[in-house]
């Protein structure tokens, strides 16, 4: 517990102290926002020229949480937690890519929707192939070949299969966190609160781990413990990054930070063994993400739209809605469906 506790606090603060800087070299730069003129470009004109990549902060700061945390307490690090780190490290390149050829090669859509999807398929593949590997004294490794929900169920689907659910994962969670960034704090606010429901869920199994008291609802995850601490850092960085990303945001996250994000998530859920209930967790992000397909699929196929605008955040825009009543309403959301997880995953734990 004092290794979580260090570390998100270590983290939180080199992000609240970290990102002034980062804003103020962006800023001198000239490398902020470019508003695209359309629909919603009024209200977001006063946007323009707001510094991104801010992301980079998130995750040097959770890196640095991370470290210290572990060299201060003497605790071991771990190989859940070093893989779940390293797959936010490769998404936030991928991201950073991105967002670099946005700003720096004036390159208004950045990397093309191909390249990114081949980044994240490429960063994916090493982390599920990696992740089934590093068996500790106890025969568990980082992630298993099963699903499961609040534990594993059923039968192994085997290492190909394996790897694909795991890109499904990936690129479900880190491209419906990059479809959630639209609104100052959305995003970085959303993921808080799943990451929040992480660091519990890790330190509960931790707890009624099948390695220290066998009973008849353990849990067989190899590193539950430092599994909540890296939600921890990561958690504690977006609190620190919260305080300029509010509204009216001083920075954004960019690519660079919400396809990090979005991996850390996937990441989590595979190493705590909860992969479909980080659905639930996560379904502010799930339902942003399914506005935009309902609204592809209706306008291809019946040439009408659903939304005045998707992600569905900007649809509330459209609809008269102040952008920080969005947002707060939107963290609400997100709460009771991270509220919904966890009374899901205790429940499954008391014994029938």
């Amino acid at each position: 517990m004092t290794t979580i506790l260090l570390s998100g606090a270590i983290s939180m603060i080199v992000a609240l102290i970290g990102t002034w800087p980062t804003i103020k070299i962006l800023r001198e730069r000239k490398l902020g926002q470019q508003v695209r003129t359309g629909e919603r470009a009024p209200a977001h004109q006063s946007k323009s020229g707001t510094p991104i990549m801010g992301g980079i902060v998130i995750i040097i700061a959770s890196l640095i949480g991370y470290t210290l945390g572990h060299v201060l307490t003497g605790d071991p690090m771990t190989a859940s937690g070093l893989l779940v780190l390293s797959l936010m490290t490769g998404l936030g390149f991928v991201g950073f890519l991105d967002d670099f050829l946005k700003l720096f090669m004036r390159r208004s859509l950045g990397l093309r929707s191909r390249a990114k999807l081949l980044g994240q398929l490429i960063v994916g593949v090493i982390f599920a192939v990696l992740a089934i590997h590093f068996p500790n004294s106890y025969s568990l490794t980082p992630a298993s070949e099963h699903l499961s929900f609040t534990a594993d169920f059923g039968v192994s689907i085997g290492t190909v299969l394996f790897v694909v659910w795991v890109l499904i994962m990936v690129s479900a969670t880190s491209n419906g966190v990059n479809l959630t960034d639209g609104l100052d704090g959305l995003a970085t606010g959303s993921s808080i609160l799943v990451l929040a429901a992480y660091v519990l869920i890790g330190n509960w199994q931790f707890r009624n781990d099948c390695t220290t008291g066998l009973t008849q609802n353990c849990y067989n995850v190899r590193d539950p413990l430092d599994a909540a601490v890296v939600a921890a850092v990561v958690m504690g960085a977006c609190l620190g990054f919260l305080w300029w990303n509010a509204p009216p945001a001083k920075i954004f996250m960019g690519d660079t930070g919400a396809l990090a994000l979005g991996g850390t998530l996937a990441g989590l859920a595979i190493v705590t063994r909860t992969d479909l209930l980080l659905l639930i967790l996560a379904g502010l992000f799930a339902i942003v993400t399914l506005s935009v397909v309902i609204q592809v699929i209706s306008y291809k196929t019946l040439h009408k739209r659903v939304f005045k605008m998707t992600p569905l955040h900007h649809h509330f825009e459209l609809v008269g809605w102040a952008e920080s009543t969005i947002v707060v309403r939107f963290w609400l959301v997100a709460a009771m469906f991270v509220a919904l997880g966890l009374g899901i995953f205790y429940i499954g734990w008391f014994p029938s």
